[in-house]
């Protein structure tokens, strides 16, 4: 009988294998493969106020499943509010391949989504990025966008100065010119690209982005969940472009469904991504950007793809 290979990949070894520019790649081709599924995932609450996901996706080779837990107070209590795996099964015999660190899937995906818009979308092809929200999502979308979009300059806004100055201290680190910035509405004037990364208990945000911004707004993730004001919500509705990252924000993206839009008329990345792919010469349109980034499992399945070529090329 042959046995699992069964490789348990830390926080550590998770990252190595999913670069970000190689997993925005593997992001593009899941959509664009027609033997993808993603069925419906499982959100279910805990007594304790947490809830437990379990997200399923597969393809003609690979089936995966991420197990995790999202617990908000968790990081006043010294641990991840995250927590989990991502187990990756051949779907031709069986046998289980990887397991991932859930948590360092899920940040980097979420990167790797975001920078594949940018890149797809932005209005802008240089400028200022302003970060707001100096946690992982903050941390992994500051390393994707200078990796990916070859960021020179950036403002790190946050309610914790001292987030915010470690994250200064890692652009740093990587080459970048960086600031923090206390008044991240002021801030948007002068910013071409917008990440909004936080925890969305409350509204953070109330300006109203450049003609030629491409926003990213990461944070909130449920129904619930906000960071952004309605208005600005509704004001990028009527003269910007709404684009989510899965059918999945129809009844998820918390900041559009606040500002009461029907989140259903706006485009999917898969949209705009088959369109590309059909009509290479296609222009995006010069106007303001806001990609709405829910979470799919999809993008478990681009990580899970991604891991697996980049073990069998360093072996």
């Amino acid at each position: 009988m042959q046995q699992d290979l069964n490789p348990f990949f830390g926080p550590e070894q998770t990252a190595a294998a999913l670069p970000y520019d190689k997993l925005a790649q593997s992001v593009r081709e899941v959509l664009l493969d027609p033997t993808v599924v993603v069925p419906s995932r499982l959100v279910q609450p805990l007594a304790s106020g947490a809830s437990f996901f379990v997200m399923p996706a597969m393809d003609s080779r690979l089936a995966i499943a991420k197990l995790i837990t999202f617990v908000a107070a968790n990081p006043s209590r010294g641990l991840p509010a995250i927590q989990g795996d991502v187990v990756v099964f051949d779907a031709q015999n069986g046998r289980r391949l990887q397991i991932l660190h859930g948590p360092t899937v899920t940040a980097r995906r979420t990167a790797a989504v975001s920078l594949l818009a940018a890149q797809t979308l932005a209005p802008a092809r240089s400028g200022r990025l302003l970060i707001v929200g100096a946690g992982v999502q903050g941390r992994v979308h500051l390393e994707a966008f200078v990796q990916g979009l070859e960021v020179k300059e950036v403002l790190v806004a946050s309610r914790s100065q001292a987030s915010a100055d470690a994250l200064v201290a890692h652009a740093r680190s990587l080459g970048v010119r960086a600031e923090r910035s206390d008044n991240p509405d002021a801030a948007m004037a002068d910013c071409q690209w917008v990440v909004s990364a936080t925890s969305a208990q409350e509204v953070a945000l109330k300006g109203i982005p450049r003609d030629d911004a491409f926003v990213c707004a990461v944070g909130a993730f449920k129904p619930s969940m906000v960071e952004w004001h309605p208005v600005v919500c509704r004001h990028m509705a009527q003269r910007g472009l709404v684009v989510v990252d899965s059918r999945d924000a129809d009844h998820e993206a918390g900041d559009l469904l606040q500002a009461g839009l029907k989140v259903s008329k706006f485009a999917s990345l898969s949209d705009v991504i088959n369109q590309e792919a059909a009509n290479p010469a296609l222009q995006t349109a010069q106007r303001p950007v806001f990609f709405k980034s829910c979470g799919w499992a999809g993008w478990d399945l681009a990580a899970a793809r991604c891991s697996l070529q980049n073990s069998s090329t360093n072996r």
